[in-house]
């Protein structure tokens, strides 16, 4: 929507009339009437897109977007849909899908990131922000709107060598309003450990190790030496090893059940491993499919929740499905699939899937050698749209990957 739109749909310059053709008391109303901190409340609540024509608009307009008490009103706002930061081959670009209008936005690339000789790629987002690692393993955190960025202290993993298996943000409900924290989860199993970083103490925390969940009647297995095939974007079966695009190859997520957060990520074999950080322990999820089978997996959050979505292939066709683990039956149950008529064209492409949930949404990435294409799943409706292609400077771009994040203003790095 057009600010200039937008202020005339807030009623600057129109006028109310009675049936019987009377001005009522607010004909001449206008938004330049109102004091600075009524008039910061209402342009907090118009669409995030319209936060870029602020400055372009009036004087007073330009000095309410540079206000510290306006992003304060912009925190007071619950929620925001959410904004999809896409992920391409060149890494060099802030592209993103909002949600709410249906559309492409290219925004300015921060400067932090444009080091040539650093490449960055992002690895994580929560709220407002999302975490680029560059290729000297340092963490830098920047809100997309803003452009605003800062790096983190540098992070020893204690040896060399440590294998690093996911990579999580999420906020700190340990800190102030705004703050977040960074989890690593790293080792070789079964001796895994993690790291946290706090915004609010600006450094890391001391590493803590993980044991094995005692009791667990799950069979774990951590010399399991049998060979498990997985389909690589470049469209080659491969063993052993996950494949993945390389902004996801740290797939994982966090979630926060009853005041303890658990982390979840893919093992090398293809399963899925859950740290509980509170009780320090970790356990490995049974296998979804068999052995043998062929397929492609990633891992989401939604509501709070770890669900797991899959392209798998069986008898000449292609299946995509969404599901959600048990803890109680310890079982898998389907909840969402992508009709029959949509996947089967899928069947023998050797596609890459890379997911990334938000609310009761998942967004997927899908890639093959021959085809590409991104799809929004609505897990309430169970409705599977696919997403209009992005053309910049007349043609396509093709996406790896993408984080979700909320488009705030306010957020601080």
């Amino acid at each position: 929507m057009e600010l200039g739109d937008a202020r005339g749909d807030l009623g600057v310059t129109r006028k109310r009339k009675r049936n019987d053709g009377e001005n009522t008391m607010f004909s001449n109303f206008s938004l330049d009437d109102l004091n600075q901190d009524i008039l910061e409340r209402v342009l907090s609540r118009l669409p995030t897109s319209a936060f870029f024509r602020l400055s372009s608009v009036c004087k007073r307009w330009k000095s309410v977007a540079a206000s510290s008490s306006f992003k304060s009103a912009c925190s007071d706002i619950s929620a925001r849909d959410p904004w999809f930061f896409m992920v391409d081959p060149h890494l060099n670009q802030s592209i993103v899908f909002d949600s709410t209008e249906n559309n492409w936005k290219k925004l300015n690339y921060p400067n932090l990131l444009q080091n040539r000789h650093h490449y960055s790629m992002p690895v994580a987002a929560s709220g407002g922000l999302i975490c680029f690692r560059n290729s000297s393993r340092n963490f830098i955190v920047s809100n997309p709107l803003t452009g605003s960025c800062s790096e983190l202290p540098p992070v020893d993993l204690d040896q060399k060598n440590q294998s690093l298996h996911a990579i999580v943000m999420s906020a700190d409900p340990d800190g102030c309003k705004g703050s977040y924290k960074l989890v690593l989860v790293y080792g070789q199993v079964p001796k895994l450990r993690f790291k946290v970083y706090r915004s609010t103490t600006g450094c890391w925390d001391d590493d803590v190790a993980l044991s094995r969940k005692v009791d667990d009647s799950i069979d774990f297995n951590f010399n399991d030496d049998t060979v498990v095939y997985f389909l690589s974007r470049t469209g080659n079966v491969v063993s052993t090893n996950m494949q993945r695009s390389p902004s996801k190859q740290y797939s994982s997520v966090i979630t926060n059940k009853s005041g303890e957060d658990t982390v979840y990520f893919i093992s090398s074999s293809g399963t899925i491993m859950a740290c509980n950080l509170s009780k320090r322990c970790f356990v490995e999820y049974p296998r979804l499919l068999p052995v043998f089978s062929e397929y492609s997996i990633d891992l989401v959050e939604c509501q709070g929740e770890m669900l797991v979505v899959m392209l798998s292939e069986f008898l000449e066709t292609a299946s995509l499905r969404v599901w959600r683990y048990d803890e109680e039956a310890r079982t898998w149950h389907q909840i969402a699939a992508l009709p029959p008529a949509m996947s089967h064209e899928w069947y023998g492409k050797k596609v890459d899937i890379n997911c990334v949930g938000a609310g009761d949404q998942i967004l997927i990435c899908m890639n093959s050698n021959d085809l590409y294409t991104y799809l929004l799943c609505d897990l309430v409706e169970n409705q599977w749209t696919e997403l209009p292609k992005c053309y910049m400077n007349g043609e396509a771009v093709e996406f790896m990957s993408a984080f979700s994040f909320e488009p705030r203003i306010e957020a601080s790095v």
